[in-house]
């Protein structure tokens, strides 16, 4: 039979529990309203650059002078995945969705003999990848709670760097796109060499009813100078937003399927008490009965 005392204490255990994840969710559902606006506002800002990108890209004739972060090293062997997690856990499959889907495209990679590193935005990703696939991890980055552009500034730069050396190919980043609080999809993105397509120098057409509505100055090379770096960082700065929210909505999730739990282990806890304690009053008024009768 349960001791008393011991289902006393559980109760209190798990009633405190409940208390921190009820704060929890709380706390995730203020920070979830804020960063899903502002993943949501961030979304035509985005998708314009991706426009005006694409715009000017179906201008360009291959040559020479083509900005690598647009037609690339000319090979595809060589991919860096920067991976986005979070620093904290408690927020039920984030950081496992977006990581297994990360090694399903590494998967496919090295089934077609193409190397894969990883360059790892959060502390929850280290560890899930690191029994695995620990050898790929060439650096880390902290995980924006709230994320600013200067964070993704800093990422890109990274990123660009990188691929001057020539230590990669083609860069993807991954995450999980806030579709709403219970609902969040892995995505995986190209972001370096910008997926457009290049015109064919020697087969060029162009056609009048699809003339561009933009117009550039000083020139479109210029502008496309500037902008290919700029985009990246705008496309790092969405997914970190899109990321953001996503937490926010996977831990809200998490602790208030968290919070029912403890609710429905405190109502089974508490019958078990009631029953225990009055087994052991029938229990004592039998003895005191047969004491009374003995005598």
């Amino acid at each position: 039979m349960a001791n008393l005392k011991d289902l006393r204490n559980r109760i209190k255990s798990v009633q405190s529990t409940k208390k921190i994840t009820s704060a929890m969710k709380m706390i995730a559902a203020a920070k979830l309203k804020k960063a899903q606006n502002a993943a949501e506002s961030s979304r035509p800002y985005a998708a314009e650059m991706d426009r005006i990108m694409s715009d000017l890209v179906s201008k360009q004739t291959a040559s020479d002078t083509t900005p690598k972060l647009l037609s690339g090293t000319g090979h595809d062997q060589k991919h860096l995945v920067v991976v986005l997690t979070s620093n904290r856990g408690l927020c039920g499959g984030f950081n496992t969705s977006v990581t297994r889907e990360v090694k399903r495209f590494i998967a496919t990679q090295e089934a077609q003999q193409k190397n894969v590193t990883v360059l790892m935005v959060g502390k929850k990703g280290i560890d899930l990848f690191k029994q695995d696939h620990g050898h790929r991890l060439i650096g880390q980055h902290l995980s924006i709670t709230t994320p600013r552009f200067f964070n993704a500034e800093a990422i890109a730069t990274d990123i660009i760097e990188r691929f001057e050396k020539g230590e990669f190919d083609v860069c993807t980043i991954a995450y999980n796109k806030f579709i709403s609080a219970l609902s969040q999809e892995p995505t995986l993105k190209q972001i370096i060499p910008f997926k457009g397509t290049i015109a064919d120098q020697e087969n060029q057409e162009t056609t009048p009813s699809l003339e561009s509505i933009y117009e550039y100055e000083p020139s479109q090379e210029a502008v496309l100078d500037h902008l290919l770096p700029r985009n990246i960082k705008v496309q790092i700065f969405s997914a970190l937003l899109e990321s953001a929210a996503s937490e926010h909505g996977s831990r809200m999730a998490a602790m208030d399927g968290a919070t029912r739990n403890a609710e429905d282990l405190i109502g089974n806890l508490n019958l078990t008490y009631n029953r225990t304690r009055q087994a052991y009053i029938t229990s004592e008024l039998i003895e005191i009965i047969s004491g009374a009768e003995a005598l």
